[in-house]
């Protein structure tokens, strides 16, 4: 059968009612299985994983967003993470006999029929974007909630779905079809947020915008002048992790084939290290792929001949990933999770 995979990213981390709702929103619903359900506080945001064939994850996703529209009120939200709306981002991925474009199809149905549903405008993103400047998530994001009525005014910022009017209860929703996304955030260990600010400036692809001596960006033809970060297909910010005492250098791996997770992991570690901070481990926020972590296994196993199962254990102990929490193989590999119904 086909197995599409559904992450949406949900503007609410702390009301355990509304988290409970939003949990029991997928039962009932077939052909689709709940595989991760990851609320953050500090964060105010929960990442849920879900899996189902080309009805079931279109079906899902829409089940998911009804009840959060009845559960998150953007008015009062505050948190870490940046956010457009209660229903922020919502990705259908590829995973097993389908396609990216079978996933873009479902993106553009989800889209339409949740703007209609709940009157929010919806952007389309990566993949399924239609004009370049929504390919990146964070161009769509630029201003958050808070900018959104300003920004909704700008005729480029016409939604591909829904009316250009401002929900002040929504915001609004962004949905695409992408590529396996890692997200992935490494702990530093200082409460101090600009050690991890300017980490994740100098790995993230994007860069950091140049300045002049006393400070001002740099701009050419109004444009601003961006250095390269050192890692492709790697977006990344500074978070502070308030219950821990930590901060973080929050990233998206958006390939891990191009930058795999040892190589963002030890990238962090030698900038931590030259400006005299303490990395204690890193953790995976939803879920990831087999494959990601045979390749860090490989790599510290330093080409060690040794099986799947001492690989994986080998990438968790050196990768520092039971640092906040334990790490369970068997609920955070997706290969493991859909197994039994594939």
């Amino acid at each position: 059968m086909k197995i599409i995979e559904c992450v949406p990213n949900l503007s609410e981390g702390r009301n355990e009612s509304a988290l409970e709702k939003i949990k029991a929103s997928l039962e009932g619903v077939q052909n689709c299985w709940l595989l991760n359900f990851e609320p953050d506080p500090d964060y105010n945001r929960v990442v849920i994983t879900f899996a189902g064939n080309e009805t079931g994850i279109l079906e899902g996703a829409l089940a998911i967003s009804k009840v959060a529209e009845q559960e998150i009120d953007m008015r009062f939200h505050k948190g870490e993470h940046p956010r457009i709306g209660a229903i922020d981002v919502v990705p259908f991925i590829p995973i097993k006999n389908t396609s990216i474009e079978e996933c873009i199809k479902i993106s553009a149905q989800y889209g339409k029929n949740i703007a209609a549903e709940l009157n929010v405008p919806v952007f389309l993103y990566e993949s399924s974007a239609k004009k370049p400047k929504r390919i990146n998530l964070s161009n769509i994001r630029k201003g958050e909630y808070e900018g959104l009525q300003e920004k909704l005014k700008d005729e480029n910022w016409t939604p591909d779905f829904g009316e250009p009017e401002f929900n002040p209860k929504l915001g609004a929703i962004v949905t695409g079809a992408r590529f396996f996304l890692i997200a992935y955030n490494v702990n530093i260990q200082s409460t101090d947020i600009k050690y991890a600010k300017e980490i994740s400036e100098i790995i993230r692809e994007s860069g950091i915008t140049k300045k002049d001596i006393n400070g001002n960006p740099l701009k050419v033809n109004g444009q601003l002048i961006r250095e390269t970060g050192r890692l492709k297909n790697v977006k990344g910010m500074g978070i502070k992790l308030g219950k821990y005492d930590i901060t973080q250098v929050s990233m998206n791996l958006t390939n891990y084939n191009i930058t795999p997770l040892h190589i963002a992991f030890e990238e962090v570690k030698k900038e931590a290290e030259r400006i005299g901070v303490k990395v204690s481990g890193s953790e995976i926020v939803g879920l990831i792929p087999l494959e990601a972590l045979l390749q860090a296994g490989k790599y510290y196993a330093h080409n060690q001949n040794i099986d799947e199962i001492s690989l994986i254990d080998l990438a968790i102990e050196s990768l520092g990933l039971n640092d906040l929490r334990p790490f369970n193989k068997n609920e955070k590999i997706i290969d493991y999770l859909i197994k039994d119904f594939t």
